[in-house]
């Protein structure tokens, strides 16, 4: 059988400090069908500098104004050429060279629409802080405000076409409702990888104050109910609450 391509897309704005480690953990991936693409938002610090030192190895490379990460990604996949779309956030990386050969593997031998995996948020030196344990999909996982780590997300290129690209409503709960979409209104098939796929720097968006955190809720009480979660308040409790196992 023929490798599957995989298009990996990263994100990225004023991201000097991390957008290297970022970069050099793709590149040492010993999966090679792959096509890199860089999304940046008009960066002004050395981002577009240290990126544009890879510019041989890059598929894509652009750097202009966006309306926020989420338009950013749907360029990224709307270039892209893969038969597998995944992402990588510039304050990530890969912890083992394996990771993209491994998700392909999962694809070809079980056939799935989606594969995601564990995820580990660590500080600036690698200390790990929380563990994100997915466990195995259930579709009414959902309900109990469970989610798979949207870092860890790869699926089939064709479904953006068939159920549509990252929406801009959402705020923060963009790859949230992504998922709603695709895992509990669609129902595709799914295969979960019981390992970590990908390091998580802290700082993320949604969780940078408590004022960004109460909009993060917001947004996902707002994805629940567009897509039908009947119980959206006892999901909206029960989501965070699950965090609170990460640290353990």
């Amino acid at each position: 059988m023929q490798d599957i391509k995989i298009s990996l897309i990263t994100v990225c704005y004023n991201a000097e400090s991390t957008i290297l480690g970022c970069i050099k953990s793709v590149f040492e991936q010993d999966y090679k069908n792959i096509e890199y693409i860089i999304i940046d938002g008009g960066s002004t610090d050395r981002t577009v500098e240290y990126v544009l030192g890879y510019s041989g190895q890059l598929t894509h490379f652009v750097s202009e104004p966006d309306n926020g990460i989420y338009d950013a990604i749907n360029k990224g996949i709307k270039m892209a050429s893969g038969d597998i779309v995944g992402l990588l956030n510039a304050d990530d990386y890969f912890p083992e060279t394996n990771v993209l050969s491994t998700i392909a593997g999962a694809f070809k031998q079980s056939g799935a629409d989606v594969v995601y995996g564990d995820l580990d948020y660590v500080n600036a030196h690698g200390r790990i802080l929380r563990k994100w344990r997915s466990g195995n999909f259930k579709r009414n996982k959902f309900r109990l405000g469970w989610m798979p780590p949207h870092p860890t997300f790869y699926c089939k290129h064709d479904l953006f076409k068939q159920y549509g690209y990252y929406s801009l409503d959402f705020g923060t709960a963009g790859d949230y409702e992504l998922m709603l979409r695709f895992l509990y209104v669609n129902d595709l098939k799914v295969s979960y990888i019981n390992r970590v796929l990908v390091k998580m720097r802290v700082g993320g968006q949604s969780n940078q104050n408590l004022v960004n955190r109460k909009k993060a809720l917001a947004n996902d009480l707002k994805a629940m109910r567009v897509h039908g979660i009947s119980i959206p308040f006892l999901s909206l409790f029960l989501k965070p609450a699950r965090k609170l196992t990460q640290y353990f």
